[in-house]
């Protein structure tokens, strides 16, 4: 009996040490979740209702966009300018002799006698693009797209059938060209910008019909201003970059701003590098559009003279005090500069009393006279200064 009761007094110790454990357990733990909700009331800004309540759902991921641009922003602005960029299809008809080479030979020729080939003619076709600058039917393009074609057809959207197009003005220097449609109601135009502004790194969308895919998009930046660019027998003197692509039917496309502005004209592409387009800016064709349409080319003002920086090594063969001005490289016949006086060695230092920096300074001081207007020119020559007055002429 001493036996049991000593078993049953040993069991109540364990049992009562395994109580105290518990309960020190549960209040631990109490303290510990009493603690963890205090810290989240104060320092995390929540309480501890908030956090029995369920989780938000997670929100809709963005959609992908360009850096600074909305989703959608390039969409709408391509809807809305769209309708105004063209098709432009042309016709080259070339004759050629039908001559085989070989008759040039004295043997041939006596054996064939006068049985020569006739002409026969030769038909090529080319694909360009255009944009509406007016609801009557004016068409903005490059001169190369047209150059030499007989036939002229652009096609506009919401339209089934090409309108048949006018060449009005061309300039082949600056690559520019004015077509004329008629349309039975008015036309979609472009608005034009001011390229002047735009800077390295904008955005710029371009909208053509390359090889001809029509109202094709590419995007890209400025990559760079005033490029001077030679392309065959032209050389582009001031054209802006782009690394939006720009191929073969691209040429007279418009090169747009996010606010659907044209800040350039589409024009050349180098094919041997990638990312590498062209654009004359839209400043150089607003200067000259209306001379386009009205007179069908560009009257420029003309010196008639050939013109060179100052470089050290002329400075010291012609003695002169300083690099400043230009320096006559060649006086043309018959031209203003010869009926003035002027001499291959002269430097001219002043138009009006301007400053003549470089050649270039010359250059846009002439530019910006008129045909017929007398303009005082500042001469250095051996030694002396002098004063010479010429009468501005149109460049033939």
């Amino acid at each position: 009996m001493g036996g049991l009761w000593q078993r049953l007094a040993h069991n109540r110790i364990y049992v009562l040490v395994a109580l105290i454990a518990l309960l020190a357990g549960a209040t631990l733990m109490a303290g510990g979740v009493a603690a963890y909700s205090y810290y989240l009331a104060t320092n995390a800004g929540y309480s501890t209702q908030a956090q029995a309540a369920p989780l938000p759902s997670a929100a809709p991921a963005a959609v992908p966009a360009l850096p600074g641009v909305g989703a959608n922003s390039i969409a709408d602005m391509v809807n809305r300018v769209g309708p105004a960029v063209v098709m432009i299809n042309t016709t080259v008809v070339e004759k050629t002799s039908g001559m085989d080479p070989f008759l040039n030979d004295p043997f041939f020729r006596q054996f064939f006698g006068n049985r020569l080939p006739l002409p026969q003619e030769r038909q090529s076709h080319g694909i360009g693009s255009g944009f509406i600058t007016s609801a009557d039917g004016y068409i903005l393009t490059n001169e190369h797209v047209v150059d030499g074609a007989q036939d002229v057809e652009v096609t506009v959207a919401g339209y089934d059938k090409p309108f048949p197009a006018k060449v009005v003005g061309t300039d082949k220097e600056l690559d520019l060209a004015i077509l004329k449609i008629n349309a039975p109601k008015p036309l979609p135009t472009v608005q034009l910008g001011n390229s002047d502004q735009t800077r390295v790194g904008e955005w710029v969308v371009a909208i053509g019909n390359p090889y001809g895919l029509d109202h094709t998009v590419t995007v890209g930046v400025v990559s760079a201003k005033g490029r001077p660019v030679p392309v065959q027998d032209r050389i582009y003197k001031n054209l802006l970059q782009t690394d939006a692509a720009i191929n073969p039917g691209n040429s007279g496309g418009p090169l747009l701003n996010l606010k659907g502005e044209v800040i350039g004209i589409n024009t050349a592409v180098n094919a041997q590098g990638q990312g590498l387009g062209f654009a004359i800016p839209i400043n150089t064709a607003k200067d000259v559009m209306e001379q386009l349409r009205t007179q069908g080319k560009v009257v420029r003002p003309w010196l008639g003279v050939s013109i060179l920086d100052v470089t050290a090594d002329l400075q010291q063969y012609f003695k002169l005090p300083d690099r400043k001005g230009a320096i006559v490289g060649e006086v043309m016949n018959g031209s203003p500069a010869e009926k003035a006086g002027l001499q291959v060695g002269d430097v001219i230092r002043k138009v009006d009393n301007q400053p003549i920096d470089n050649a270039q300074a010359l250059v846009d001081a002439i530019a910006k006279k008129k045909i017929g207007q007398s303009v005082g020119l500042e001469i250095y020559r051996g030694g002396r200064t002098l004063f010479r007055l010429v009468t501005i002429a149109e460049k033939p």
